[in-house]
């Protein structure tokens, strides 16, 4: 530690190098935030920023930094917007939007978007949806069928949020086009899904990007990265995680409510969860120890899990817990209440990402305890989305400084086997 932390109750500052705050991603090893970036990279586009306290940074999020407002209550269609924040002009990347069965689309594409990409084309065999869509992205054209999309010579990616079983199958058909693919999570319902793309994108050499939304697209999440890779915890050694959810039974889907469809708890949004582990603790590989599910509440949808959780060690010796589940009540002011806690050899950091329960309606809190003492942190507005414009140069440059391939993969790899070794409770 050069100095000690800035003591503001409400906005960051970096403990290294407040004027200066760096993006965790690492161009050598992006899905480790501990390993020093490197800022020279000229393919590296975007860092988190963060205002300078010690040099009159205001006490509360600026105005011009300030998202705008988004819908809140249900996960599914819950998309976070920032200020714009482009790395590229008008029609330097194109991309498309197609299957639009899950709301996460929106957070996909509203991301692109405001890291200066171009929205070409809509296209989902639904009317509805597409309709819809267009409501909030009038730039897109709607095509006719999925070919024509992937017939267009401008279009360098697609961005899809299909259902989840058939989310590998579209990534195939995306990167034999020559295009790279950009899928919701969870991106594969069973490991042969998996293994075929990981072969598709050796013989293509396209890219199968993922939104693991709840680190990439949570400004406290970005932080908490800013911090480990800065050293404010020392070495991570164990990550807790909480994601709870709400239901909205009567607002999902029917293929919600198959398994063979949403692939299981643990596959599904338990997938945010070891995305998570692996990223801060650096871990490469990492093992599944225990993972159990239920269906506690729920008996009209006999294939709903409605709870998972899951215990693993990396190949670093980190460990990790996590419980998610469906059972958020309707009292809460958000779709969840979800929370990271980071330990590590000299401190560590609790997340709570969406709200802060009776006390602020708002998200983005970061506390951190370490040997400077007791901090808080409120980053709604400050710290952006930089995996966006990060993921944009990685297409344009064929690098790997947003998520490597093989850490989109490996999170993958291990919420399938959780899933299916998981014990279930009756």
């Amino acid at each position: 530690m050069n100095e000690p932390f800035e003591k503001n109750p409400t906005t960051p500052s970096s403990p290294s190098s407040p004027s200066s705050p760096s993006n965790p991603s690492n161009p050598s090893n992006p899905s480790n935030p501990s390993s020093p970036s490197n800022p020279s990279n000229p393919t590296s586009p975007m860092k988190a920023h963060v205002p300078d306290q010690q040099n009159g940074g205001d006490s509360s999020p600026s105005s011009s930094l300030q998202p705008e407002s988004f819908q809140t209550s249900d996960g599914m269609n819950y998309a976070p917007k920032g200020r714009p924040n482009p790395v590229v002009g008008p029609g330097e990347f194109v991309f498309a939007a197609v299957a639009l069965d899950h709301g996460h689309i929106y957070g996909m594409s509203g991301g692109l978007v405001e890291a200066g990409a171009t929205l070409k084309w809509v296209y989902d065999p639904d009317p509805a949806k597409v309709k819809a869509f267009s409501a909030q992205f009038p730039q897109a054209a709607a095509a006719d069928s999925l070919e024509q999309v992937l017939a267009d010579p401008e279009v360098k990616l697609v961005a899809a949020a299909a259902v989840p079983s058939e989310r590998g199958p579209l990534g195939l058909r995306v990167m034999d086009a020559g295009k790279d693919y950009f899928t919701d999570k969870t991106p594969f319902t069973s490991l042969d899904q998996l293994e075929a793309a990981r072969q598709k994108t050796r013989e293509t050499g396209k890219k199968y990007a993922v939104y693991y939304s709840e680190r990439l697209h949570v400004e406290s999440a970005v932080y908490a990265g800013q911090l480990v890779r800065d050293g404010a915890i020392g070495r991570v050694i164990q990550i807790t995680g909480f994601g709870p959810h709400r239901l909205n039974a009567a607002s999902r889907p029917e293929w919600f409510f198959r398994k063979e469809k949403y692939g299981g708890i643990l596959c599904d949004i338990g997938s945010h969860q070891i995305e998570q582990f692996l990223y801060y603790t650096g871990c490469q590989d990492a093992q599944v120890l225990h993972s159990k599910v239920a269906n506690y509440h729920h008996p009209e949808y006999p294939e709903l899990e409605d709870y998972g959780d899951a215990t693993l060690v990396g190949d670093n010796g980190a460990t990790q817990y996590f419980r998610v589940d469906w059972f958020t009540p309707d009292g809460l002011g958000t779709w969840g209440d979800g929370r990271t806690f980071i330990l590590g050899t000299e401190g560590y950091i609790e997340l709570r990402k969406y709200t802060d329960i009776a006390r602020d309606a708002g998200g983005d809190h970061v506390y951190l305890v370490n040997r400077s003492g007791e901090h808080y942190f409120n980053v709604r507005g400050q710290v952006g989305y930089p995996y966006f414009g990060e993921l944009i140069f990685d297409c344009i440059h064929r690098t790997e400084n947003a998520m490597t391939q093989e850490h989109a993969f490996k999170a993958a790899e291990l919420c399938l086997k959780a899933q299916q070794q998981a014990l279930r409770i009756s």
